[in-house]
């Protein structure tokens, strides 16, 4: 009987040792199978969405103007999505590629047959009307104006009267003795007319716009037979873009790209702004031409309020200059007139395949209608920076109330940004194209508004989803939107008088041929240093 009971004893500790072994088995699985099975489940498809919930609720009592810390990115991905991981990597890598420069590089060197300096017949004194872009371009033509007319170019007067209402001199905004010394073998150029001439009869000339050679040395420097000093009332679109002499051409280069620098206090302030936005890595340039002026002045209320609408209706009644009142809003977008709202820029990024954790300098002035048209960007790409973020009240205090200057400011970030989306053609966006063209042909993104809006108004009516189908659409309209070397367009076919003038590239958006050649070619001349 006991050694039945032993037996029985055995058994039944055998059943319960199999059945403990058997349950600790299953909770082992559980641990190393299901545990991080869960926790793989909630890793983030894109890096920042572990942020994203919090700027979502902190959307409405935060303005997107407001310091942001340096982003603070996720853990790497768990072995099992390294692929992903890969292929993600991959299409960012093609996102920040530049495109292909073709070994087109400066060459600015004057030719063998451009002398020096000849000898000035008189003073030039000029007028450098609009905004700083606007006056840049005219400044380096008054250069190669002053060269063709044997003139001493006297330091321009920037314009004080227009829009801005900037009380900068040129020393306030261009480096002054750089510019003398870089054009001595140039022209002439001093910083203030002679005392014994302060009082002479000048002749005030409105130089016909879009001149050649031959207006300049027929009928501008025929003027020196009576008067010593000629006066450029207006300095912009004065020059023709096309068909002057190649050492002129290349002299306007050599003004805008090397003599033209900015004073030293901005080129500080600028590359300060730079490194800030290095910081966050590589990073996209945004002229966000949504403001006050330019809607007013365009007509473009998409995404306005009434009341808003007929604010920027009564500035543009108001103002005496602007000579078109009457503007159809709906028209003007659908030509493609108008900038891209933000909200609609959100769109073309996300569409363009830019993770929300791209960061984003805006280079603006004050944005119209402030956080109630910027949420929808902020949502999407809440690394939005501009000065006022990436610098304190006290740096950027010598730059207040200076349109130049905080121009000048934006102007550097989006030259060295690594890629730059204009959403409007303006005097700022053509200068910075131009500028980058220059220096290596430098990702620009110039979005195609014209098409875009129609595509937009589709996902807003409901007929094209916000996805895939879009994302692909948008991509292949811009795959040769994106800055690569061409050469710079004529005006277009039929287009006659003052308007064949205006509708040819501006030099200084593309300065290819004249100012760009290949590599391989005998006349290059890499010794310039641009900045």
């Amino acid at each position: 009987m006991q050694k039945k009971r032993w037996r029985k004893v055995v058994i039944v500790r055998k059943v319960l040792t199999f059945a403990i072994a058997a349950i600790a088995l299953l909770a082992l699985l559980y641990v190393h199978v299901q545990f991080p099975a869960s926790e793989i489940t909630k890793l983030p498809d894109k890096l920042p969405t572990q942020h994203e919930s919090s700027y979502q609720k902190l959307s409405r009592e935060r303005s997107w103007t407001q310091e942001l810390g340096p982003p603070h990115l996720p853990k790497a991905p768990l072995a099992a999505h390294k692929l992903d991981v890969a292929s993600r990597n991959w299409s960012l890598d093609k996102l920040w590629k530049p495109p292909p420069n073709r070994d087109y590089v400066p060459c600015v060197a004057p030719s063998p047959l451009y002398t020096s300096s000849p000898e000035s017949r008189g003073y030039l004194l000029v007028h450098a009307n609009g905004g700083l872009n606007q006056m840049r371009a005219g400044i380096c033509d008054m250069v190669a104006v002053a060269r063709i007319i044997n003139a001493t170019l006297v330091i321009p007067e920037l314009d004080k009267r227009s829009l801005w209402q900037d009380s900068s001199n040129f020393s306030d905004v261009f480096d002054e003795d750089h510019f003398i010394n870089s054009l001595e073998n140039e022209i002439k150029v001093v910083k203030k007319l002679p005392k014994e001439l302060a009082s002479a009869t000048k002749a005030v000339k409105h130089f016909r716009s879009w001149s050649g050679v031959d207006y300049y040395e027929e009928e501008i420097a025929r003027l020196w037979d009576e008067y010593q000093i000629i006066r450029a009332a207006k300095s912009d679109s004065r020059l023709a873009n096309n068909n002057l002499p190649p050492d002129i051409q290349k002299l306007r280069c050599r003004a805008c790209y090397e003599a033209l620098r900015f004073a030293p206090k901005i080129e500080a302030m600028g590359k300060m702004l730079v490194d800030r936005m290095r910081s966050y890595g590589p990073y996209i340039a945004l002229h966000l031409r949504f403001e006050k002026d330019m809607l007013a002045f365009s007509g473009c209320t998409h995404d306005l309020s009434p009341e808003e609408a007929d604010e920027l209706k009564a500035i543009r009644e108001n103002t005496t200059w602007w000579k078109v009142k009457d503007i159809d809003p709906v028209e003007q977008r659908t030509k493609g007139y108008c900038p891209l709202t933000p909200r609609e820029i959100g769109l073309f990024l996300s569409a363009l395949g830019f993770p929300s954790n791209t960061p984003i300098y805006i280079a603006a002035g004050d944005i119209y209608g402030g956080d109630s048209h910027m949420s929808d960007l902020f949502l999407r790409y809440p690394l939005l920076m501009n000065k006022e973020k990436l610098a304190s009240i006290e740096e950027l205090e010598p730059f207040v109330n200076h349109a130049s200057q905080l121009a000048a400011l934006d102007y550097i970030v989006s030259v060295e940004s690594d890629i730059f989306i204009p959403t409007y053609s303006g005097n700022m966006a053509r200068a910075v194209e131009g500028h980058r063209r220059f220096l290596g042909h430098r990702k620009t993104i110039n979005p195609d508004r014209r098409t875009l809006v129609r595509l937009f108004d589709k996902v807003d009516q409901g007929t094209m989803k916000d996805g895939k189908n879009l994302s692909n659409r948008i991509i292949e309209i811009h795959r040769r939107r994106q800055g690569s070397p061409r050469k710079r367009k004529g005006p277009i076919s039929g287009t006659k008088g003052t308007d064949r003038f205006r509708s040819e590239e501006a030099f200084y958006v593309n300065p290819l041929p004249d100012c760009l050649c290949r590599k391989e070619s005998s006349y290059t001349n890499n010794s310039h240093s641009i900045r």
